[in-house]
């Protein structure tokens, strides 16, 4: 438990240092579920964040925490190095973000715009990672981790910090689980604050080591298969610090399938007027399973990003 209440302290820290360079985003009332007046469904619109996700909230509080000196290395599937190069931009920091051959096209374009280098390596995020890792060891660089780290953490649960100002009476968050920084950070602020509220990890079926990890209290390698959630697609670091925080924090992990989170992507789409990436679908789509058991009580899912891809929006919610 010592964790979970460091890693909520961390987070009102974090919040004090970052406040002027991201969004407070607002939650929305969802249109289309919760019919019955005693039962609210609201969506932490992340997904309307500066950057377009909530990864600015880790990278700004990394990059502020303990102001880095000389040339940074990052990787990501696109969100935490879009996070990462708009808080360089910001900071004057000289950054270089190592993604994955696989990512989408728009989330590179977003990465460079940031004025940032670029440097794609490796069929998915875990070998990115492990290829910025080497590079940062052998030329000197600073690797900043997309979520292993406490201040990235600390940075990621400042969103549980403004859901709880934001509504009373939270009985259950849904969060999208890729290496667990954001699940881990939103779980420890509502373990500490509001320790009643019920933290449902959602994972998806084709990638889920942190899942697979939380299940047998342990790092393992799992495989991983091409996910519409890409954003939360790859395996953990074999030390992680999100393994055990998650464990404590999550009170009920959720698995979707790939046609779940279509449906989902679809009906934010449709339902509630928000186009969004498949990795904030994959929260919804958890929320969906689950929802008849939920009558009765307010919750709370987290839309964790909006970087999508035209051809994906096109197919999946399309059908085009």
């Amino acid at each position: 438990m010592t964790a979970v209440l460091q890693t909520a302290a961390n987070a009102v820290q974090a919040r004090t240092r970052i406040h002027q360079h991201i969004y407070q985003t607002p939650l929305i009332p969802a249109r289309g579920q919760g019919k019955n007046p005693e039962t609210q469904v609201l969506f932490k619109a992340e997904n309307f964040q500066r950057t377009g996700s909530f990864k600015i909230r880790g990278a700004m509080s990394k990059m502020t925490a303990h102001r880095p000196t000389g040339r940074l290395i990052t990787a990501s599937s696109g969100n935490h190095g879009i996070g990462a190069a708009c808080a360089a931009q910001a900071l004057s920091q000289d950054l270089t973000v190592v993604v994955p051959e696989t990512v989408v096209g728009a989330k590179v374009a977003r990465i460079r715009s940031y004025g940032v280098k670029v440097i794609l390596q490796g069929e998915e995020t875990g070998l990115a990672e492990r290829y910025a890792r080497e590079l940062g060891a052998a030329a000197g660089y600073t690797y900043i981790s997309p979520y292993n780290d406490h201040e990235i953490v600390a940075g990621q649960g400042t969103i549980g910090l403004e859901i709880l100002e934001q509504c009373e009476g939270v009985d259950n968050v849904f969060v999208a689980m890729g290496g667990g920084g954001l699940v881990g950070g939103i779980g420890a602020v509502l373990k500490a604050f509001s320790p009643r509220t019920k933290v449902y990890g959602v994972a998806a079926l084709n990638s889920r080591a942190l899942a697979e990890s939380m299940a047998v209290g342990y790092v393992v390698d799992t495989e991983h298969r091409d996910t519409l959630a890409d954003a939360v697609a790859g395996g953990i670091d074999a030390d992680t610090i999100t393994l055990p925080l998650a464990m404590a924090v999550v009170d009920r992990v959720v698995e979707c399938g790939e046609d779940e989170i279509k449906a989902a992507l679809r009906a934010l789409a449709l339902e509630e007027n928000m186009i969004v990436e498949g990795s904030a679908a994959l929260a919804f789509a958890g929320f969906l399973q689950v929802a008849p058991a939920l009558v009765n009580q307010t919750s709370v899912i987290v839309l964790c990003g909006a970087n999508v891809d035209e051809g994906v929006v096109k197919s999946t919610i399309f059908d085009l």
